[in-house]
């Protein structure tokens, strides 16, 4: 069992019946009263980021997790296929597995694939940013400025998301995975 004072940034721990990789944590000691830990967590499995509270008596299981690398090959059905970049040994990944994650896939990228020291697959981890090009968008319309809100864009994967004005069909684009969000053009 792990307290409080073991939390790290990467670790993976078992809570509320799935698993959670510690994103960020800020240790507060208040002026009165007991000490406490305010966390962002993300699930390993969907991805999604939520925050939570630790008081000092909370206890938690820490989950050894192997971080191999692999390049994403393709999708045959409810499967995606990932290369060990150094055996060459092809491994099924089911689509529960990866979730959200699979509109930011793109053929070779390469990618982690997180397995417990027993050999389970847990899920993948993305590179912290992807280029895409856009597909689809609306008109650049004469007037709109680099500034602004923005419109809607879709990429090769089918990711919905804003872009500014300036970016056209066909462009590249780089895009944050943690976020979804634009980031910059790619050359």
């Amino acid at each position: 069992m792990a307290t409080m004072a073991d939390i790290r940034n990467g670790m993976i721990i078992e809570f509320k019946d799935d698993l959670w990789e510690v994103v960020e944590f800020l240790h507060v000691k208040p002026g009165k009263g007991p000490a406490f830990m305010r966390s962002k967590l993300k699930n390993v499995r969907t991805g999604k980021v939520i925050e939570n509270t630790w008081r000092e008596s909370d206890t938690f299981n820490e989950v050894r997790v192997e971080r191999r690398k692999m390049e994403y090959l393709y999708r045959d059905g409810d499967f995606y296929i990932m290369m060990d970049t150094e055996t060459y040994e092809q491994i099924p990944v089911d689509a529960s597995l990866v979730g959200e994650q699979d509109k930011l896939l793109v053929e070779n990228m390469e990618v982690s694939l997180l397995l417990t020291p027993s050999g389970k697959i847990l899920g993948i981890e993305l590179p912290v940013t992807v280029i895409q090009t856009i597909t689809e968008c609306e008109p650049n319309v004469k007037g709109n400025t680099a500034s602004g809100s923005g419109k809607i864009a879709y990429t090769e994967t089918g990711l919905r998301l804003t872009v500014p004005f300036f970016i056209e069909a066909g462009d590249k684009v780089k895009i944050d995975t943690r976020t979804l969000s634009y980031i910059e053009r790619a050359n």
